[in-house]
């Protein structure tokens, strides 16, 4: 069986989180679609958006070979499905069944199986044309519930659904050692002096070299991620997941923070999700409960969406900074390589120095964000490529419709 993740024309709805990478590289409930993908076929492919190529094709070749001579069905995957271990149990069902057709979310194709004797679509396939083209091939339809992601917020109530299922697999599965009641450590990983954890509701699972610092508070479900560090005296509570190399400090809630990203001090996180590459400066804290309990809209491309959750906080984009004490309010979204100061009222556009507050929005050119990239990747004894370069200037070019001027904003 081959495997083909392809991303459709719905994946720009989950910006500011796919942006920078594709869809079914997205953290949730501890996996992303590709870490559980490759339980259906060793060297599964993929068809992306073209800016994510360069950086995809240098990080993960093998996503790009060319398939074998057709001898085989083949699963195409949404890379937006849920990245949960019951969908991929679901799918493997399917597959054992034989049988060919597609599977529908709503409007969207998510799951489509094919016989070797239909002609796989050209190698220069793009994702509005892989879904024209399996719609066009008249398959069955297959009736099963693979769900699919349709907006950023979506990633933090899917996180607290599926984590405990997760993260049961990754015990059931993984090299761990039990070294408090529910605690469970990989070769490396432990825990400082005085720290209390309570495992009640669900597991804390350490990956290989994470290391809690004395005095911190750990409440399950909690994934915290390869080399991560985990500063003094922080509180780590409740369906978070924490991506590798990762320093993560204060109180966080029912988050999800992406690999390479710092809330190193003091302040609160909550219901939030956060991508790759941001710092968050000493007493950040984003408010996720409305004054009235109600549930929290959302605003993407001007237009409102009912999350229909009561706790929401903020999703906030790859390489985005905030300045000390910095206050998010409720259900905001940060774009892209933004630079944010003071109170956070509004979504803020990519590429945006925001300082409302203060009475001053401008934009960042990508050139900042180029040499800001280069240092960032210093400190991690990571080497910029050309393609790292292209990716922001890629973004830039992207975002350009958030109604952002190259050195200036309108008001907001």
């Amino acid at each position: 069986m081959h495997v083909v993740l392809f991303e459709d024309e719905l994946v720009d709805q989950l910006y500011p989180a796919t942006l920078g990478r594709p869809a079914f590289q997205v953290s949730c409930g501890s996996y992303r679609l590709i870490d559980l993908a490759i339980r259906l076929c060793d060297k599964p492919r993929a068809i992306v958006r073209p800016h994510l190529c360069g950086v995809l094709a240098a990080d993960c070749p093998e996503l790009f070979a060319p398939l074998e001579p057709q001898r085989h069905s083949t699963l195409f995957l949404n890379a937006r499905l849920v990245p949960a271990v019951s969908v991929i149990e679901r799918l493997k069902a399917l597959i054992s069944s034989g049988r060919q057709g597609v599977v529908r979310s709503g409007n969207s194709v998510a799951a489509a199986i094919i016989g070797p004797e239909l002609a796989l679509p050209a190698s220069d396939g793009t994702p509005d044309k892989l879904s024209a083209w399996i719609e066009g091939l008249h398959l069955a339809s297959l009736e099963m519930e693979l769900p699919l992601l349709e907006y950023p917020h979506e990633l933090i109530r899917w996180n607290m659904q599926i984590l405990e299922e997760n993260l049961a697999d990754r015990i059931s599965r993984g090299d761990y050692r039990e070294i408090a009641d529910g605690v469970f450590a990989a070769p490396g990983a432990g825990l400082g002096q005085y720290c209390v954890t309570d495992a009640a509701n669900g597991p804390v699972v350490l990956e290989q070299d994470a290391v809690v610092g004395p005095f911190c508070y750990l409440s399950g479900p909690v994934h915290v991620g390869a080399r991560c560090r985990v500063i003094e005296h922080a509180a780590i509570k409740d369906f978070v997941t924490l991506g590798h190399t990762c320093k993560i400090g204060g109180e966080v809630e029912a988050s999800i923070i992406e690999p390479f990203t710092n809330k190193q001090h003091h302040g609160f996180l909550g219901h939030s999700y956060l991508g790759s590459w941001i710092n968050l400066g000493a007493g950040t804290s984003n408010s996720d409960l409305k004054n009235t309990y109600g549930a929290v809209s959302m605003e993407y491309n001007g237009r409102k969406v009912d999350s229909g959750m009561q706790l929401l906080g903020c999703v906030i984009g790859d390489y985005a900074k905030t300045a000390i004490n910095t206050a998010v309010f409720t259900g905001k979204s940060i774009g892209v390589c933004s630079m944010v100061y003071g109170f956070v009222t509004t979504n803020v556009p990519s590429f945006a120095n925001y300082a409302r507050s203060f009475g001053q929005v401008t934009g960042a050119p990508p050139e900042v964000m180029i040499t800001a990239q280069a240092r960032m990747f210093a400190r991690r004894n990571i080497k910029q490529r050309p393609c790292d370069v292209q990716l922001i200037r890629d973004m830039y070019a992207l975002t350009r419709h958030e109604g952002r001027l190259p050195n200036e904003l309108p008001s907001l």
